[in-house]
This record gives C-alpha cells, structure tokens and sequence, in this order.
C-alpha cells in the first residue's frame, strides 16, 4: 500500500512562499492590464520575499533532515545560505525594477521595426519578476538538497531562468543573446557533466544520499574507479557554477552581455547557491573520500585566484573586470572549502553574505553611468567620473576597497576568516597564494579609483543619472553593510559560527 511522503510544511515554507509568488507572477502576465504590471509584479516579488524571510526567521532554530523524506535538510548551513539568498534576492529586485535595462520585447530582432514599435509604445518586459523568483526557489533548494535527483532539479531550476533573463538586455541586444546563448550551452553542458557525475556515484554507492554515499566510502575505502570518475564529473558541473578555472570561460562574457542589474543579482545569488550545495556535497557526502579530491580542488583554487586576479588587469570593461574579480573570489572560497574545520565553514558563509551584498551594489552602481545611448561600461568613458559625481565614486570606490580586501570593509574580514582557517588547517601554501593574488587585485582596484578621482575626464566621458528611489534604496544598504560588516564584524560573523553545522 502506497503511503503519502511527510512533508514538513513549515520548513518547506520559505521555498514555497517563493514559488506560490512566482506562479503568481506568471498569472498576473496572463490575466492583468500591460499598464498596471510592473507595479503590482514588484508588490508581489517583494512581497514575497519578505513573508519568506519572515518565516526562515522563525523556523531558524528548528533544524530537520527528513523534512521532505530525505531530500533535503534544514540545518545551520541550509538556513544560513536560503536568508542569505533572500537578502540578494531583495536587493537585486530593487534594481531590477528599474526596466529600463531591459529590452522592451525580447522576442523581437535586435533593430527591427517590431522592436522599434514595442519601445515607443513604452512595453515593459514585467516577466523578469516571476522569472526572478523562479531562480530564486532553485537557489533555496540547492544548498538544502541531499539526494542527487533533488541537486539536478534544483540546479535546473535556477539556471533555466537565468539563461533566459541574460539576453534581455535592452542596449547591445545581440552581445546579450550571444551571452544567453553562451550561458545555456555551457550550463547545459556543465548539468550533463554533473548529471553523470551523480549517475556514477550512483552506480558506486547503491544510493542516491549524500549520507548513504558516505557510507559506502566508508565500506570500501574509497577507491573504486566509479568513485572517481564521478567525484571528478561531479566537480566540473559544481566547479563551473562558481566560476572557477578552468571552467570559467563564461563568466566574463555573461556579465558584460547580460543586462546589468541581472549580473549583480546573479553573481551574487548563483554563486552563494552553488558554493552552498558545494560545501554539502564535500563535506557531508565526500568528507571520507578527501584523499581523492583535495588536493584537485586545492590546486584549482590557486590557479582560479592568480587567472583571476592577473587577468583583471588587462581589462577594458568595467563588467568584464569585475567577472574576473568574480572569478578571483570564487579561488578564494574554494581555499575554505578544501579546509574542512568549523572555522573554514563559517569564514564561508560570512564571506558569500559580505561578497554578495558589495557585489549588488557595485553593479548597481554600473547602471547609473551612462551616456546619450544609454549604459557605458568602458573603462576609459569612467575617467574623471569622481569629479563629475564624487558620491557615486566614492560608494562605487568603497565597494571595490571590499573586494580588495582593504581594513575597515566587509572583504577584509572575509578574506582574513578564510586565510586563518586555511592556515589552521595546515595549508599554508594556499594562504600564500591567496595573499598574493589578492595584492595583485589591490594593484587594479587602486588603478580604477586613481582613474575615477585623479585623472582629468575626456570630451567622451560619461555622466550619472539620478537612481530610482528603489535603486537608491539597494545601494545604499549594500554601501552601509559593507561597511557595518567591516567595523563590527561579530554582528555576522557570530551567527556564522552558530549555523556553521550539518546534519548528517
């Protein structure tokens, strides 16, 4: 006799809150006025945000790894992650709601006379919001997922999203449906290898559990070909979320084409997601089987952080500089990952909420700085912008500082947690890696500043438009937590180290 599966429905209840907004959402494209969309798509993308954090709150001291039978499980390092999610999603919402980054029909040919007629008519593209939220259930589900089948469905469900918003930029149409088309092979490749990976640790195990993988490692001594083979499938699908080399080949072309408020939201989001299913999967299901994949991912994190780093120099585009900063971080949390100690784990989770939250704002800030034909992310057009708007510059300036790692931002802190971690456990060589590659990054991040403030602005310069008040709003918290983060850093980093748990 088939029996029901108990479902704890308020655990479960901050995904679904999510999802019951974004289905919502799609009834509202269906049913309501073009005219009255965008206000009433916002109200209830915001909405739901709220009454979902609400509730993670609430349930934020219950934990539980039968939830939802076995799938997933409510633990410190679930609900750490899904609140962090909900702050980017919130964030990233404010900005997103200003549609003027976005085409005003996406199906119509970059220049065609359809597009030209969706644009006088004033069309929105509204559908950004549900398809948002969307994106935002899957990164909920990702970290908290425990079984293979429920991490595949969870990676598809915030990646289909996200290739389909990255081509709806309203300027440089086909550079962005170049970048969507990028970012749906390459993801589609990267869930094939991921999907293979779990089939053969599948075929290794007997089980599709992270805890009963364990234990078969356990029973076996962790050698078995199928092992292997599927630990290494399952990192290039896991490894190329993050961004990390050598599977980051997207990266900096999805960020420069992908309509900017999308970029931050998503190299926020996305990566706090991946990293959060990531540190499961090694720490909870491959924690036996280090000896066949640390030092693999150790030598990928050095490399991610020098490409990184270096690589960032050469650059001409301000969101293709930051794709590569990007880059470079993700180096730098893999460095935490391989550490496995407590103190690696939550310098992790303190260092995805510090990154992410900079990370929006920045990119907020790139959508200000525009000319008569709309967004400029060429570098040499920001030449003298702090004389022109010093108070852009300088949130935008204070924002790179955290990325660098200067004292007194949220980025040092970050950076020094993880470092410590690393060298109590014994690797040194990564810190040093890691210390140099982040002086490396101060070298551009101080270039951009010198060039903001103390060189002379061209006939070709830019200016900034005044933000939107929801756009102002995301901005300035990001600018004030970076900062709060930086002076008193226990306000998160203690709650990092009390959700810094699985349950196995």
């Amino acid at each position: 006799m088939l029996t029901a599966p108990k479902l704890d429905y308020a655990l479960l209840a901050p995904i679904l809150i999510i999802l019951g907004a974004a289905l919502v959402g799609v009834l509202v494209e269906a049913f309501i006025k073009q005219a009255w969309r965008a206000k009433l798509q916002l109200a209830i993308a915001l909405g739901g945000i709220i009454i979902a954090f609400e509730q993670l709150f609430r349930v934020r001291n219950q934990t539980s790894s039968i939830a939802a039978v076995t799938s997933v499980s409510i633990d410190g390092v679930g609900i750490f992650m899904q609140g962090a999610i909900l702050v980017f999603a919130f964030l990233g919402i404010l900005i997103i709601a200003d549609q003027d980054n976005f085409a005003p029909q996406a199906s119509a040919l970059p220049g065609s006379s359809e597009e030209a007629t969706a644009l006088q008519s004033g069309k929105q593209q509204t559908e950004v919001f549900p398809l948002t939220l969307f994106a935002v259930s899957g990164m909920m589900l990702f970290p908290i997922a425990t079984d293979f089948i429920t991490l595949f469905v969870a990676l598809e469900v915030l990646s289909l999203p996200l290739y389909l918003m990255a081509g709806l930029s309203r300027r440089r149409r086909l550079l962005s449906q170049e970048a969507a088309l990028k970012y749906f092979l390459l993801g589609a490749y990267s869930s094939a290898f991921f999907l293979f990976g779990a089939a053969l640790l599948y075929g290794y195990s007997g089980t599709l559990s992270l805890n009963g993988l364990t234990d078969a490692i356990h029973g076996s001594g962790g050698n078995d070909v199928f092992l292997l083979l599927g630990i290494a499938f399952l990192s290039v699908g896991l490894l190329f979320k993050v961004g990390a080399v050598p599977f980051h080949s997207w990266t900096p072309d999805v960020y420069q084409g992908a309509p900017t408020p999308i970029t931050g939201f998503m190299a926020a989001a996305t990566k706090a997601a991946a990293f959060g299913a990531t540190i499961r999967i090694f720490y909870v299901g491959l924690d036996a089987a280090q000896l066949s994949w640390k030092p693999i991912i150790s030598i990928i994190a050095v490399i991610t952080m020098v490409i990184g780093s270096v690589a960032a120099i050469s650059q001409r585009d301000m969101k293709r500089l930051l794709a590569f900063s990007s880059i470079a971080h993700a180096g730098f949390i893999l460095t935490a990952v391989v550490s496995l100690n407590k103190n690696a784990l939550s310098a992790t989770l303190f260092y995805l909420a510090a990154y992410g939250v900079a990370t929006i704002g920045a990119f907020g800030i790139v959508t200000l700085v525009r000319d008569s034909a709309g967004e400029v992310s060429d570098l040499n057009r920001w030449v003298g912008l702090g004389k022109k708007s010093p108070l852009v510059a300088s949130v935008f300036s204070l924002f790179l500082l955290s990325f660098a790692g200067i004292p007194l931002t949220s980025g040092f802190v970050g950076k020094f947690s993880i470092f410590s971690a690393a060298y109590e456990s014994g690797n040194i060589y990564l810190v040093v890696a890691g210390v140099l590659s982040s002086a490396i990054a101060v070298f551009f991040y101080l270039r951009i500043i010198l060039m903001l403030f103390f060189a002379d602005a061209t006939n070709d310069s830019v200016s900034v438009i005044i933000p939107s008040l929801l756009t102002r709003i995301s901005i300035t918290i990001s600018a004030l937590v970076t900062i709060i983060l930086g002076v008193a850093p226990s306000l998160l980093l203690n709650v990092a180290q009390n959700f810094a748990y699985f349950l196995r």
